[in-house]
C-alpha cells in the first residue's frame, strides 16, 4: 500500500476538537493541550528513550498526523509528570511541536507508578533492564498499597500475594518476575550488557548474587580474558563468591576455560581457505565443496577399512 493512500485524523479530529485547548474521548477522559515545557519524566522511568530508528518513524508520524494518542500524565509541583508517553513527548520535541494532548489524571504515587508501568509494558520491544526495573517498581508499588488497605481493612479473608496478583495481570510467572526483578541488583555495566545480549538472561541472574566488589571484579575478569560467562560458568562463580572463594584473577581463569559451545565448533578461517578456492567463490560454495570432498574422503576409507 502507499503511504499517499493511508488517511489518518489527527486525534481532535477523531474526537472532535476541533483545534480547541480541550477535547474528549469516548470513554469520558478530557484531553487537554499542555505545553512541552510543564511536563517532565517520572521519577525513576526505567524506559529508555532512544533517538533511534523507531522515533524517526515516529516523529514522522507526528509531523504528518499530529499525536494520535494522548500522553497520561498527573499533576505535581513543577507541572505535570508523565505517566505514559515519555517517546511521544520527545518526538514532540524534535518535530518542534509547542504543545502535546494529554489526559490527567490525580493519582497517588503508588497508583501513578502502577499505570506508569502497565502502559509501558505494553510496548512489542522491551530491554531485560527496562522489564526488570519496572517489575521491581510496580511490586514494591502494589505491596505498598496491600499494606495501606491491611491498615484500614477490617475485613478478615486469605488475600492473595502481590506478586501472585502481579503474576495474573502480566500473563508472567511469580519465578520469571523474581527472575527479573534479581537483574536489578547488577551494576548497570553488567546490565548493559544483558541488554545488547553480551550476557545471556540466566547467567545474568546468577551473577545478580555477587555483591558489588565481586561484581567489580567479574568486569576486570571478564576484560582480561575476553570472555563472558556461559550458564555454567555463571553458576561456579556465583557458588564461590558466596563461600568467599572466589577473586578476579579465579574469575578470570573460569572465563578463559573453553566453553562446550566452542569444543563442538571447528573455526576455519576465509584467509586460510581462500587459496584453496577460484576466487569467484561464495563462503556457502566453499562449505559445500568441503563436504563434497569430506564425504569422498569418508567413502575411501571406509573401501580401504574393508579390504
Amino acid at each position: 500500500m502507499k503511504r499517499e493512500n493511508i488517511q489518518l485524523s489527527s486525534y481532535d479530529d477523531i474526537f472532535g476538537g476541533n483545534d480547541s485547548e480541550v477535547s474528549g474521548t469516548p470513554n469520558g477522559d478530557v484531553v487537554v493541550q499542555i505545553p512541552l515545557g510543564e511536563l517532565h519524566a517520572f521519577e525513576g522511568h526505567p524506559f529508555k528513550v532512544k533517538d533511534d530508528e523507531d522515533m524517526e518513524k515516529t516523529v514522522e508520524s507526528i509531523q504528518e498526523f499530529g499525536v494520535l494518542q494522548p500522553a497520561i500524565v498527573r499533576p505535581d509541583g513543577d507541572g505535570y509528570e508523565i505517566l505514559s508517553g515519555h517517546r511521544r513527548h520527545h518526538a514532540c520535541e524534535i518535530a518542534g511541536l509547542e504543545t502535546i494532548p494529554c489526559i490527567v489524571r490525580d493519582l497517588d504515587d503508588d497508583a501513578a507508578t502502577i499505570l506508569m508501568v502497565d502502559s509501558n509494558l505494553q510496548r512489542e520491544e522491551i530491554l531485560p533492564s527496562e522489564r526488570a526495573w519496572a517489575f521491581k517498581m510496580k511490586l514494591d508499588a502494589m505491596k505498598h498499597q496491600g499494606e495501606r488497605a491491611d491498615l484500614t481493612s477490617s475485613q478478615v479473608g486469605t488475600k492473595l500475594r502481590s506478586d501472585q496478583l502481579m503474576a495474573e495481570e502480566t500473563g508472567v510467572s511469580r519465578n520469571q518476575i523474581a527472575r527479573y526483578i534479581r537483574l536489578t541488583n547488577l551494576k548497570p555495566e553488567l546490565l548493559e550488557m544483558v541488554d545488547d545480549k553480551r550476557i545471556a538472561f540466566n547467567p545474568a541472574v546468577e551473577l545478580s548474587f555477587l555483591n558489588e566488589t565481586q561484581q567489580q571484579d567479574l568486569l576486570d575478569a571478564m576484560d582480561y580474558a575476553q570472555a563472558t560467562p556461559s550458564l555454567s560458568q555463571a553458576q561456579r562463580i556465583k557458588k564461590l563468591a558466596q563461600e568467599n572463594k572466589i577473586t578476579a584473577e579465579g574469575m578470570g581463569i573460569i572465563l578463559s576455560e573453553e566453553k562446550k559451545q566452542d569444543l563442538d565448533r571447528v573455526t576455519l578461517k576465509h584467509d586460510t581457505l581462500k587459496k584453496y578456492f577460484p576466487k569467484s567463490y561464495t563462503p556457502k560454495m566453499m562449505e559445500d565443496q568441503i563436504i563434497k570432498l569430506l564425504q569422498q574422503w569418508q567413502k575411501k576409507r571406509d573401501r580401504d577399512m574393508s579390504l
